[in-house]
């Protein structure tokens, strides 16, 4: 049962960019964790429009207030370390002109030996998308189909050229490259969403809500996949927030990886049974500082090998 296990970076207001992002990355390599992750929030609307993810009422976590931007954080990283894969969970694709986070990809996997995985979604905020979007909120499932075109082109043979929405290349050279192809990964909360994994991504990137929940989506993902005739494997990545919101699920007596480290590992071991290869720690909501973020990192990491996961 054992998967690969991976850790958020520290990117929240209790944290120095600086100093702590080298020193938790290069202590996460050292534990064993195989990939190091970022997520992007670009501010925190005071009052905002809507509740976390979306769900009314339900509040933004204090930490939100600063998150420090998400490729500056993985450059840091990748400067840190030699081994660990190097991955966004998620980029918000239209918070970006799609041709610049192309080629910054590329030059951020081209600078650390091939190690970059890009997560991609379309996000919920109505206020970051006020702010910084490049495109209305109604538009963002077609400025995602445009940034995956546009990574394509870019990360492809020269001369590049496409001609979409937001975007026009004449036909040049662009670089540096990706030291390899750039896995694509991507979420999937919709049957559009789902047609759009299938079809053009490597991979999945589910959220942990529930053992029983995502292997009812892997099992939908599967079945879709044999429709569409994939013959491809999908990667995937699950992602575990810690301490983001206390809110449940139907279903659910409470939401999954809350409580003590023995609580958290057993929902990993759920979740691991389902058939994930790789899961995703954000721990950085637990700790006050670094050193108490790697002291929990590491302590997770032991639990969860000795457990066989």
């Amino acid at each position: 049962m054992t998967v690969r296990l991976g850790l958020s970076l520290p990117q929240m207001r209790q944290y120095d960019l600086g100093r702590d992002v080298p020193d938790v990355a290069r202590a996460a390599e050292q534990t064993g964790y195989e990939s190091l992750w970022v997520f992007e929030r670009v501010l925190f609307p005071e009052p905002a429009s809507q509740g976390l993810y979306g769900i009314p009422g339900l509040p933004w976590p204090d930490q939100y207030r600063s998150v420090a931007d998400p490729l500056v954080t993985l450059t840091l990283a990748a400067a840190a370390t030699e081994r660990a894969r190097l991955g966004t969970s998620v980029l918000i694709a239209p918070l970006h002109v799609p041709f610049q986070l192309a080629r910054s990809l590329a030059s951020l996997d081209a600078a650390s030996g091939g190690r970059v995985i890009a997560g991609l979604g379309t996000g919920w905020s109505l206020d970051e998308y006020a702010a910084a979007a490049v495109a209305p909120f109604e538009q963002r499932g077609k400025v995602l189909d445009e940034l995956l075109d546009v990574c394509r082109a870019v990360w492809g043979p020269d001369p590049v050229a496409y001609e979409g929405e937001l975007t026009t290349i004449a036909p040049s050279e662009v670089g540096p490259k990706p030291a390899r192809p750039i896995p694509v990964l991507l979420p999937a909360n919709s049957p559009r969403a789902l047609r759009r994994l299938v079809d053009r991504a490597d991979g999945w990137m589910p959220v942990g809500m529930g053992a029983e929940k995502l292997a009812e989506q892997w099992r939908q993902l599967r079945e879709l996949a044999e429709e569409r005739g994939r013959e491809a494997p999908f990667e995937n990545v699950l992602r575990v927030n810690t301490q983001h919101t206390a809110k449940t699920y139907e279903g659910q007596d409470r939401l999954p990886f809350q409580g003590s480290v023995a609580q958290i590992v057993e929902d990993l071991a759920a979740h691991a049974e389902v058939g994930v290869g790789e899961i995703l720690l954000d721990l950085q909501g637990r700790a006050r500082d670094a050193e108490e973020l790697k002291d929990l990192a590491a302590e997770v990491y032991e639990a969860a090998r000795a457990a066989g996961i």
